[in-house]
């Protein structure tokens, strides 16, 4: 079993709600202490009101770099289809300034086509997203160190989805953390597979953080003992992150609480 400390994280998204309320929530998830908060990339809801109220990635996390002072953050997970990478580097780079260096940069490969098709992107074929993925990685690794200055520290990179031939593999090269919503068996199928790809890029999978969606919407949060799925703990296959959604117009962060004393318990006994 790997001794990286559990953190507890937690998703706000953006949508269904007025600014003033997701403003509260960070203040009161970074002073329940919640290890990092998240955002999301798009520009309309992915539940609920299919036009209601939903808020822009990357100027909140500017925000959040401004109002927050000890927790990490980022988007769970930027698109890449939405920006320049050199751009989307500069602006990583900048939050994480701002920040004194708590940015995550989560990244995928895009995936919500209303998105696409309301902002004239292209949407093109997920195979030809996740091929743009995989050439911008490597450009915003190199803009970082052009960059004056640059970066308060190695911008820690988040690398979300499953796909076993392109996605996984792009963990492997680039990633700090991998971010899964997949439990039980298919956690320890996909974990498999990416002990392999980083055996064929001479990476160590112990230095790869495993975050694992334990709530929101559809789905339930189990914690506060042992969060497990078909009898096995989610700790003992390997994730140590464990990410929580929550959705407006009311945050409700009293989920959150049994997470972060299970997260003590297991941190103290290590």
């Amino acid at each position: 079993m790997t001794t990286r400390p559990v953190r507890i994280a937690v998703q706000l998204h953006p949508q269904q709600a007025d600014y003033g309320a997701i403003r509260d929530a960070v203040a009161a998830a970074e002073e329940m202490g919640v290890d990092v908060l998240f955002n999301w990339d798009h520009f309309y809801p992915l539940y609920g009101d299919p036009d209601g109220a939903h808020f822009e990635c990357w100027t909140m996390l500017a925000a959040w770099a401004q109002q927050t002072s000890r927790v990490e953050f980022g988007a769970l997970v930027t698109c890449n289809s939405y920006r320049n990478p050199q751009l989307l580097a500069d602006m990583a780079r900048t939050v994480d300034h701002i920040s004194d260096g708590r940015l995550i940069l989560g990244i995928g490969s895009g995936w919500f086509e209303r998105d696409y098709t309301e902002y004239g992107y292209e949407f093109g074929t997920a195979g030809g997203r996740l091929d743009a993925l995989a050439e911008a990685l490597p450009v915003i690794e190199e803009r970082w160190t052009k960059l004056n200055p640059t970066p308060t520290r190695s911008i820690p990179v988040l690398i979300g989805g499953g796909g076993e031939k392109k996605t996984l593999r792009l963990v492997a090269r680039h990633a700090d953390i991998w971010h899964t919503f997949v439990q039980g068996a298919d956690l320890d199928h996909k974990i498999a597979v990416l002990k392999e790809h980083c055996a064929r890029e001479g990476r160590d999978f112990a230095d790869i953080e495993v975050s694992v969606g334990v709530g929101g919407p559809g789905r339930t949060g189990r914690a506060p003992d042992a969060p497990e799925v078909e009898g096995r703990p989610l700790l003992a296959q390997g994730a140590t992150l464990f990410t929580i959604g929550l959705g407006g117009p009311a945050y409700d962060l009293s989920v959150v609480g049994p997470w972060l004393a299970w997260r003590d318990e297991v941190n103290a006994a290590r």
